[in-house]
């Protein structure tokens, strides 16, 4: 195996999980980090990470000092001996993973690929996709023979897109190895660099399922919580009151009602849907846990359309604000986003529709999903109702009723706004 000091770095894929993975693994090797989007990499080499995960000091300083290089050359990639491989996986219009980021960025290691070498995957994957679809990539590429040549792990990542104190310094990574030996070289690897240490797991096919059940489960707990919501809403019962009374019980697990966007939880479980089908297990809870899921944005708006005809406020041609449009508070990313699910829904009824997100960026919005998104509540609007989406800091700040004046709607998904100026909560 490789020895401590000859270890070079080379990190595929500069987003949410292979940016900071960048730096943290600069700290302490030479590390090179790759993305394909040349226009990602001209902001980073400016300081400038549109994702907020990482503190631009931090990177202007790892950047002047040599200890990390980015790039979007493959070639600059040459000198690496170890391959960390952090991209998207995600799932197509029909819900069907999409494994050809993973593919592509496996063919690209391959063509760089030495005896010797060792290829760490942190894709979010179902089990055996490393050995049964990269691996092939590797050696189709390289020449070489798996496990003779080069070898392979997975060190599943773990990243919370806007949350500072789980970071991927502070956090137990999960590691695994082709090999007994790999396995060891790949926790050291870890171990090296994070302060909490690692959870060497047996095999690579337990790391990648555990990683998809950290996330099944998130999805399924939600979609509890989420079908009391309905069924409370319907007997006419606040679920925040409901869930802070069976709170007092020690061993109750307290989830909250919400829409389930961004990579990791709304996409991952259909990885392992899709696998449970291949081996004739029909995945009867996590399928349903999906489809509750992905049916909120419709369902809040459809809630705001009900209070509306209850108080008889005119449903057509309403000006209506909805705040927040990123997936979770405090973050830009709006990957898989169900406010616009929220937005679409209105949009039967009205084109009256004022999106705030101080956050987003909005010429992405509008390429992705065709919706225009503001900054800051324009000046002077009044709305005849409004939806709190999303609870990013900069609105505790906002006087909803004089934006909303009664009997306007105010309904606040994310139980967020004060308890007297909302007229339902999700």
């Amino acid at each position: 195996m490789i020895k401590a000091e000859d270890i070079h770095i080379g990190i595929i894929g500069l987003g949410y999980v292979g940016l900071p993975l960048s730096l943290l693994f600069s700290k302490r090797y030479p590390t090179v980090g790759y993305d394909c989007n040349s226009h990602r990499v001209a902001e980073l080499l400016q300081a400038d990470d549109t994702t907020k995960e990482t503190d631009a000091t931090q990177l202007r300083q790892a950047l002047r000092d040599g200890k990390l290089t980015l790039t979007d050359k493959p070639n600059a990639l040459k000198d690496c001996n170890v391959y960390i491989v952090a991209v998207p996986t995600p799932v197509d219009c029909n819900n069907h993973p999409d494994l050809e980021p993973l593919i592509g960025a496996s063919r690209t290691v391959g063509g760089l690929l030495s005896k010797g070498d060792i290829v760490v995957y942190e894709s979010t994957v179902y089990p055996g996709v490393t050995e049964d679809v990269c691996v092939p990539q590797l050696e189709a590429e390289s020449g070489l023979v798996y496990n003779v040549d080069f070898f392979v792990g997975y060190s599943p990542e773990r990243v919370n897109p806007a949350d500072t104190e789980h970071t991927v310094e502070t956090i137990v990574k999960v590691t695994s190895g082709s090999t007994p030996e790999a396995a060891d070289f790949v926790d050291r690897l870890y171990n090296s660099v994070l302060l909490n240490g690692t959870h060497k797991a047996p095999s690579i096919r337990v790391a990648e399922a555990s990683k998809i059940v950290e996330n099944c489960q998130r999805d399924v707990n939600i979609a509890f919580v989420n079908e009391l919501a309905k069924i409370f809403a319907a007997m006419g019962i606040d679920t925040g009151d409901v869930l802070d009374a069976a709170a007092s019980k020690w061993n109750f697990i307290r989830m909250k009602p919400g829409l389930v966007g961004g990579h990791c939880i709304g996409v991952d479980p259909y990885y392992m849907i899709e696998r449970a089908q291949v081996y004739g297990v029909l995945p009867r809870v996590m399928s349903s846990a999906r489809r509750l899921n992905d049916g909120m944005g419709t369902y809040v708006a459809q809630q705001l359309v009900h209070h509306m005809n209850i108080k008889g406020v005119p449903v057509k041609d309403a000006r209506i604000l909805i705040l927040g449009f990123a997936f979770k508070e405090n973050c830009p990313d709006t990957r898989n986003t169900k406010v616009a699910d929220i937005y679409h829904t209105l949009n039967e009824y009205t084109d009256r529709i004022i999106v705030v997100d101080p956050w987003v960026d909005p010429l992405k919005v509008a390429d992705n999903y065709g919706i225009s998104v503001v900054a800051s509540v324009p000046d002077g609007e009044v709305f005849d109702a409004a939806i709190l989406a999303v609870a990013h800091s900069q609105f505790a700040a906002i006087d909803i009723r004089k934006l909303v004046p009664r009997p306007g709607v105010v309904y606040d998904v994310k139980g967020f706004l004060p308890r007297n100026d909302v007229d339902a909560r999700l």
